[in-house]
């Protein structure tokens, strides 16, 4: 064993959950060693916030933790322990001011998702961290109370290398946008250590409508409603923006609604969706809203000409959406106008894949984990962070910032009781 590398900590993953996780590790006097198989940390973050990089959220525990899935209590202590406020404070204190836009979602001030990547980078090194790039865990094992980690050097000559740990956190991400690296490797590492691995699915994803007319791809609509049926039943009503893209229904509005309309069409059930392109008007003040347009342009009677009923529908949508929507609604007219903007209906008969799903659904069982200290309650030198685990969140800065929480509670807990 006196050949091999060995270290207090072993932090398996460079994304947010793992380099906070080796942050807080090193500055608790852990001799750390990090290892990350692409050749930077925080690739993924890259892709976050369209290139901005939504870091965290500012509501309160009582708000955030509602847009926690699939239970927010297991998240409690983590949060807890390193808040919303302490990562912004956090991110401050290394260097990178931070501003709060619309819905509380913190941002970094540059709006440059590198700028975050390459901060937390670097503050890994400055606090002693040993960061191994290019190098692919293969395998963890267990050598009497130590971790034995083998892992491939891709640097060069792709050599078998290992290290032996007295705590190994494994911070590996789901399978989200795979070419991040994201490839499922935590789920096969915390099986083979007899750990429980529900079912993952992509969450945050577009919805991809039957017969999908491409003439709505690139419309943005801001505050409307959606409503998620399944098996014709309600089960889930939200209000929002919302886009139409290449992959369908998305946006803020359609990746809060996709966690369930995925797991439904998993389970075999059919899904629809219903937008209101009025949330704030109920059907009679909106009759009589289009009544009094009508009145406007001189115009009575129910069936309109083509020309006559784009000019009305100009009242109440962006120009681009109204032929898509009369050729999504072909029997419009003014009877049902009302009904059409406030029900307008989509069957739903896809989703996109992990290729472009924000987050991974499922992942390694909480309940085999403790929420006070990340720790595996199988093998207490396994340790827990991010996505890994069976927890994902609603767009809008939660899901960094439950990486950021698990990642500096697993830090914390692995550097506090570790082989003196």
């Amino acid at each position: 064993m006196s050949n091999l590398m060995e270290t207090d900590v072993a932090v398996i993953g460079g994304g947010p959950a793992g380099m906070m996780a080796a942050i807080k590790a090193a500055e608790g006097g852990a001799k750390v060693v990090l290892l990350e198989k692409n050749n930077r940390c925080g690739k993924k973050i890259l892709v976050t916030g369209k290139g901005r990089c939504n870091i965290t959220n500012t509501k309160p525990w009582s708000e955030f933790a509602t847009h926690i899935h699939p239970i927010d209590r297991f998240i409690k202590p983590a949060f807890f322990n390193f808040s919303n406020i302490d990562a912004i404070k956090f991110f401050d204190s290394i260097g990178l001011p931070t501003t709060v836009e619309q819905g509380d979602r913190v941002f970094p001030k540059s709006m440059k998702a590198i700028d975050v990547a390459n901060i937390l980078q670097e503050q890994l090194i400055k606090v002693g961290v040993n960061l191994l790039l290019n190098s692919e865990v293969s395998d963890i094992t267990m050598v009497g109370d130590k971790v034995k980690v083998t892992y491939l050097s891709l640097s060069g000559l792709v050599n078998a290398e290992t290290l032996i740990a007295d705590n190994v956190i494994i911070a590996t991400g789901g399978l989200s946008y795979p070419v991040t690296g994201s490839t499922g490797d935590g789920y096969k590492f915390a099986e083979s250590l007899h750990h429980s691995i529900i079912p993952q699915f992509p969450s945050l994803t577009a919805l991809m409508p039957v017969n999908y007319n491409r003439d709505l791809e690139d419309i943005e609509l801001k505050n409307v409603g959606l409503t998620l049926l399944v098996n014709k039943d309600l089960i889930q009503m939200e209000q929002g923006d919302l886009s139409f893209t290449n992959n369908g229904i998305e946006g803020s509005l359609g990746y809060r609604v996709s966690r369930k309309a995925v797991k439904s069409m998993i389970n075999g059930q059919k899904v629809e969706l219903v937008i209101d392109l009025k949330p704030a008007l109920s059907l009679e003040k909106l009759k009589a809203r289009i009544d009094r347009e009508l009145a406007a342009m001189g115009i009575s009677g129910d069936n309109l000409g083509s020309h006559k009923m784009k000019d009305l529908l100009r009242k109440f949508m962006p120009a681009e959406m109204i032929v898509p929507f009369i050729s999504c609604n072909p029997d419009i007219k003014i009877s049902n106008l009302s009904e059409k903007m406030k029900d307008w209906r989509f069957k739903i008969s896809s989703y996109t894949g992990y290729e472009r799903a924000v987050v991974t659904a499922g992942g390694i069982s909480t309940t085999d984990i403790v929420a006070k200290t990340m720790r595996s309650r199988i093998n207490p030198h396994i340790l827990f962070a991010g996505e890994v685990m069976d927890v994902d969140c609603d767009t809008g800065g939660y899901n960094i910032q439950v990486a950021l929480s698990t990642g500096a509670l697993a830090g914390t807990s692995a550097s506090s009781n570790r082989a003196e």
